[in-house]
């Protein structure tokens, strides 16, 4: 019998942060939707497509600089929506997102570890 190795399945959270989206030649303001340190579901009327890949940079709060993903890939598109997976994200941004993350869980469980 086979053990199933799949990694779990990564946490995602319903945080809104502000984003700045580059898909072209300019960047577009956009906002997430759900977050996790895999990818992200933006609000966003960038002209998109499945297979795209654009730039994210997201901004969090407390941080001197926003989170930069040179490699977002789109998964996605239905409406103004649309998610992206991270794709070759450097460390100190996936530290930062996972952060973020477990911040947002803290707060919704009341404060308790």
């Amino acid at each position: 019998m086979m053990r199933n190795m799949e990694r779990r399945q990564q946490r995602r959270v319903p945080v809104q942060l502000q984003g700045f989206l580059l898909g072209n030649s300019h960047e577009v303001e956009a906002v997430t939707l759900d977050l996790s340190v895999g990818g992200a579901k933006f609000d966003c009327d960038l002209e998109v497509y499945p297979g795209k890949v654009i730039r994210v940079r997201l901004v969090v709060p407390g941080a001197e600089e926003p989170v930069s993903i040179e490699e977002g890939l789109v998964q996605w598109v239905r409406d103004d929506a649309f998610g992206v997976s991270f794709q070759n994200v450097r460390r100190a941004e996936l530290d930062e997102i996972e952060q973020l993350i477990n911040e947002f869980e803290e707060a919704e469980d009341g404060g308790h570890a």
